[in-house]
């Protein structure tokens, strides 16, 4: 009996500039722990931020997924950050595009796993027993493959945030507005070189969405691994860091 490998490259190679700065973009539910292996292994060569996007904020007016892209553009103003990398992961791939749509000259590439913008099964949609931890807990595995990698924080984030209206609120318009806007026509406008790093059991956003991300944009280079949900700098670190240091090195020259 065949087993399915540990991962799959598709890839287009193209030259690229040097990298100084990288930015982690969490998601809707995501906390700046979910990035901390990333963050230990690069800061070693690179300047790494990782942004608390004001994602329970928003929970007025529309156009929000516009102002998390103000907010990341005044973030990297006052950082003084020069033409970073923005790898971004679920909510936070959707504003590293937009971002990059928006602002193509200040991006130096781009990294996206489990990303929205095509399609996703939003985990905002409604929390009908907020009050039962238990039943937060396993929502929240859900978007995971390997449940051992969901530690007690990850769940008391999203238990606190149900825990209040105006939370709730922000954070289902954010959900909505991200499903209901589909970049599919725009992508091929995104010249920068962009890594896509995807899990095989991602229920969230399935690897048809990377595929259809890898067919639309000019100069992509996919990574699907096996045995990896919706984070795979979660559930498979090594591996993730692996396909970012590869990408970066390949791609770190001046021209």
């Amino acid at each position: 009996m065949q087993t399915q490998p540990s991962e799959i490259l598709f890839q287009i190679p193209e030259a690229g500039i040097e990298v100084k700065d990288i930015i982690l973009l969490h998601g809707l539910f995501g906390t700046l722990s979910n990035w901390y292996n990333v963050q230990k292994e690069f800061s070693k060569k690179y300047r790494v931020f990782i942004p608390e996007l004001p994602l329970l904020d928003i929970y007025t007016g529309g156009n929000r997924l516009d102002k998390l892209v103000e907010y990341l553009d005044n973030y990297i103003t006052e950082n003084n950050i020069s033409r970073p990398v923005l790898v971004g992961n679920s909510l936070g791939g959707h504003i590293a595009l937009l971002y990059t749509l928006k602002y193509p000259g200040k991006v130096n590439r781009l990294v996206l796993t489990g990303s929205s913008g095509l399609y996703e099964k939003s985990f905002g949609g409604s929390f009908p027993r907020i009050k039962d931890y238990r039943y937060i807990k396993s929502k929240v595995e859900e978007i995971f493959h390997k449940k051992e990698v969901v530690k007690r924080d990850v769940v008391n984030k999203v238990y606190s945030i149900v825990q209040s209206n105006s939370s709730v609120i922000s954070v289902i318009g954010l959900a909505r507005e991200a499903q209901r806007q589909n970049l599919a026509p725009q992508l091929s406008n995104i010249n920068v070189p962009v890594l896509l790093i995807w899990g095989l059991q991602d229920t969230v956003t399935p690897p048809s969405v990377a595929r259809e991300f890898y067919e639309r944009l000019p100069n992509a280079r996919l990574c699907l691994i096996n045995e990896c949900g919706h984070v795979p700098m979660m559930e498979q670190p090594e591996l993730f860091n692996k396909h970012l240091n590869d990408f970066l090195e390949k791609h770190n020259t001046v021209v």
